[in-house]
């Protein structure tokens, strides 16, 4: 059985790629999100909630719960706390990532990965899409930029690097257009 074609879906924040990828759904591709993966780990990882437990205690828990708000009250004030959130993130996410491409049967298999080039996780995938917009319509999507911009790589490196591009400032129909597009390249190659 010939395994599906692995595409990675990545972009700046706020550029669209969640639209994206419901958009390769609805187009017949298996799709998979890094973050809802983080957020089952945060929820059934015992693992994980081990070593939240270990370096911050239960003030990052609620509910018995891990509590993403004040981790992230942590993790975004701190750089080497984020690290090592990363850290422990980073191979949970890449070794479901893989477990989910491995069990995929159809032709092609998407997975949204924003930090995909700051990982370096490009080389795991036959494919990359790259999702962007301009900082003024990403800033109105998301009622202003995020704090973790500044560690992204540019998205002018990240189209030069994608094997498709797509500048996010027109309608959902341009953008399902497409990725409509997409996958028939992909399909025919």
């Amino acid at each position: 059985m010939r395994r599906p074609l692995a595409v990675a879906l990545t972009g700046g924040i706020a550029a669209g790629k969640s639209e994206a990828l419901r958009a390769f759904a609805r187009h017949g591709a298996a799709v998979e999100s890094s973050d809802d993966v983080v957020h089952r780990l945060y929820a059934e990882d015992e693992g994980l909630h081990e070593a939240l437990c270990a370096r911050w205690g239960e003030r990052v828990f609620r509910g018995g719960e891990p509590d993403r708000a004040a981790i992230g009250e942590i993790v975004f004030a701190d750089r080497g706390e984020l690290a090592w959130l990363e850290g422990e993130l980073h191979p949970r996410v890449r070794a479901a990532v893989s477990d989910w491409l491995a069990r995929q049967t159809g032709d092609v298999a998407v997975v949204e990965i924003p930090l995909l080039y700051e990982t370096g996780g490009e080389s795991r995938f036959d494919r990359v899409v790259v999702v962007t917009a301009p900082a003024q319509v990403r800033a109105g999507r998301r009622g202003g930029l995020a704090r973790r911009e500044e560690r992204l790589v540019p998205d002018e490196e990240k189209v030069r690097r994608a094997d498709f591009a797509y500048v996010n400032d027109g309608t959902l129909e341009q953008l399902d257009a497409f990725v409509a597009g997409v996958l028939e390249a992909l399909r025919s190659s």
